[in-house]
């Protein structure tokens, strides 16, 4: 498995398997089918409910712990320093695991200073091997990163071929903060992706399908993808991206596709903010 590294040296695989709107009581087999698909990359969340599933798969699966990148996120409802912190603990509980490879804040609201003071204790108690944020678009990374004495390693963002995040990546080089991919074949808003005539025609030359040449796109780009699939044949598929290269010609024609730079989800729309702090907040 190709990886990547972090700006505090830990390598994270470039390609993972993710696990939102997986019900917790599937999650244990597909995990499980991930696992045996080849994935070693295992991305989770407070908020999918479904961490005990992760970490029965994970502890079942025969695997080294410290072979499996394993992340999950810090949710609105946990947010501030000692909230965080007792999360934190309850996630490792379920997980069935001393520490998490990678740590995130879920969403930018609430307490989010408060958090990352108890994600920082985590990381230096050796809870967490690198820590960072989900869903922070580019004003709100900026202001964050900006006064944060630990600097995020990850930003975890809907990033594909139709929401490609250009105009962030700048300002997450800029404090040496990597993207990672959620939604990379669509969802959201991003629809279309596996039946996207170019990627459709570049795959042929590859014997490839429109799905794996959007997933190389992102990974020939050092973008980390978290597809998720139900199914273990898809999972395989979706896995197979490494054997083939897109040219300089095909990474051109898929970069035209972008048609909603910062993603289809508006993270600062007021009546989007109003129903994650009323509900979860």
């Amino acid at each position: 498995m190709q990886t990547i590294q972090l700006s505090n040296g830990v390598q994270m695989p470039i390609l993972g398997y993710g696990v939102f709107l997986v019900p917790p009581q599937e999650a244990e087999r597909c995990v499980s089918d991930a696992l045996q698909s080849g994935y070693r990359l295992i991305d989770t969340a407070q908020a999918y409910y479904n961490e005990e599933g992760v970490g029965a798969a994970i502890a079942k699966s025969g695997i080294k712990r410290e072979d499996i990148f394993l992340v999950t996120k810090v949710w609105i409802s946990n947010a501030g320093e000692q909230n965080a912190a007792k999360s934190i603990d309850e996630s490792l509980r379920k997980l069935q695991t001393d520490y998490v490879d990678l740590l995130l804040i879920h969403q930018a609201y609430n307490d989010v200073f408060g958090s990352w003071r108890a994600m920082e204790a985590a990381y230096k108690a050796g809870k967490a091997r690198a820590i960072g944020v989900s869903n922070f678009q580019a004003a709100r990374f900026y202001d964050f990163a900006h006064y944060v004495d630990t600097k995020p390693m990850v930003n975890q963002m809907q990033c594909n071929v139709l929401a490609q995040q250009n105009g962030l990546m700048p300002e997450m080089d800029a404090f040496g903060t990597k993207m990672m991919a959620w939604g990379p074949l669509g969802g959201q808003g991003a629809e279309g992706i596996v039946k996207n005539p170019v990627l459709t025609e570049i795959g042929a030359q590859y014997s490839k399908t429109a799905a794996q040449v959007a997933l190389r796109w992102l990974t020939q780009r050092g973008i980390v993808a978290i597809p998720k699939s139900s199914h273990k044949e898809r999972m395989a598929q979706n896995f197979e991206i490494f054997d083939f290269e897109l040219t300089d010609t095909d990474m051109q024609a898929i970069a035209a596709l972008n048609q909603q730079d910062t993603g289809f989800i508006n993270f600062a729309d007021p009546q989007r903010v109003r129903y994650l702090i009323e509900t979860y907040g």
